[in-house]
């Protein structure tokens, strides 16, 4: 059985597109992956599409001479854009290999560990502050914050994450100078943020109550000193963790063995060769690895990486459905899981784009035992909802 056709397929997701990698076997059989241009990624359908000619013809089940092939070809610049091209197609691969041989996806990965995936909800408050048009309700002020710590324990997770929000002309607005949201680079932290930060973190405590895990995730937001005048002022937090992205292993270990929290990290990183410095340096309490970047078998030698070092890992999971039962097949096999990642709040239109939805039960997610994946696009309802030019992170402007 030989790769016969690699395509991309897209769809409007709001403020951002979804993306999808179709790819179809001589003998019918059809892989799908997801993946993604807008978290700064643009330019990884390109990749895709000039990497495909080496696919094409070759055997659906040897995606690990594809990975070292396709790694080999790139290889002047490895990681970024063309990782995670070809880590939609080691995806791909995967879904059409397990579905010939009428397996779910973790039955290639060694076996699935766990039936259940504990799970905090991600961007707690973030999407219905940043985005109130596509996600509801809209919250402006603390007492949103407030109602929606309420709402997560009612619904029965166990954990959330936020960002960083401060008021502005008393309405709350995202804080991501690392990602010029405000244009400010020298990545300073001044009074207002960490004034901000403390007031959105104590209405997520008085709404949730003392048995929610809180998650705070600082993103590329501070440089080291920035980072640790953030920690001293939240110490009197109780937080499951504090999330830090630097490309700087030995400055995350210095902020690591400060700390008063856990801390995390990794979600920008490729490969083994790009974790193994952090793990040296002791600089993460959980490594969060991104399988929609580094393709979900590449992953696994992460993991195991991070395994061989104490470390426990998290995937880095804020895409489509799909996404979210790639990461789920891999934090089913992979034996050193922290938590999984997952996004609650959905565009309307969600449902309507993938055959299976996600089983969610008391914050946890039921790994699913269909073959290959557990769900595809459908291509109907792409097509209902043609993709957009200028949206996600790429698209805004400069404050």
């Amino acid at each position: 059985m030989k790769v016969r056709a690699i395509e991309t397929l897209h769809c409007d997701a709001g403020w951002r597109n979804y993306h999808f990698v179709k790819l179809t076997a001589d003998n019918g059989v059809v892989g799908w992956s997801e993946f993604d241009e807008g978290f700064a990624s643009p330019g990884v359908t390109a990749a895709i599409a000039r990497l495909a000619g080496r696919v094409i013809g070759q055997s659906v089940m040897a995606h690990e001479r594809i990975y070292a092939e396709l790694y080999a070809l790139t290889r002047p610049a490895a990681g970024g854009v063309v990782a995670e091209g070809i880590g939609a197609i080691e995806n791909a691969l995967l879904d059409a290999k397990a579905k010939t041989l009428g397996v779910p996806c973790y039955e290639l990965l060694g076996g699935k560990i766990r039936d259940r995936i504990p799970l905090y909800w991600s961007h707690c408050a973030t999407w219905r502050i940043n985005h109130p048009g596509f996600y509801k309700p809209a919250i402006t002020d603390l007492d949103g914050v407030k109602a929606m710590g309420a709402e997560v324990r009612e619904k029965g997770f166990s954990a959330l994450k936020t960002n960083i929000f401060i008021p502005k002309d008393g309405v709350l607005q995202g804080w991501q100078a690392g990602f010029a949201k405000p244009f400010f680079p020298e990545l300073n932290v001044d009074r207002a943020v960490l004034r901000g930060l403390r007031a959105h973190l104590e209405a997520f405590r008085d709404g949730a109550g003392p048995d929610i895990d809180i998650l705070l995730d600082l993103n590329f937001n501070a440089r080291t000193e920035g980072y640790l005048e953030i920690l001293r002022a939240i110490a009197d937090f109780d937080l499951f963790w504090v999330e830090i992205d630097s490309y700087d292993p030995e400055a995350l270990g210095l902020i690591r063995r400060q700390s008063p929290h856990p801390i995390s990290s990794g979600e920008t990183l490729f490969g083994v060769r790009d974790f193994l410095p952090y793990f040296r340096a002791q600089a993460m309490d959980v490594a969060i690895i991104d399988t929609v970047w580094n393709g979900v078998w590449q992953s696994m030698k992460i993991a195991a990486a991070a395994e061989a070092q104490e470390v426990n890992v998290a995937p880095h999971n804020f895409y489509g459905h799909l996404c979210s039962l790639m990461s789920a097949h891999y934090a089913a096999a992979m034996p050193n899981l922290r938590v999984m990642e997952i996004d609650i709040d959905r565009l309307p239109w969600d449902h309507e784009l993938f055959t299976e939805l996600p089983m969610i039960e008391k914050g946890e997610l039921v790994v699913p035992d269909r073959p290959g994946w557990g769900t595809e696009p459908n291509e109907a309802a792409l097509r209902a909802h043609p993709p957009k030019d200028g949206t996600a992170l790429m698209s805004h402007r400069r404050n």
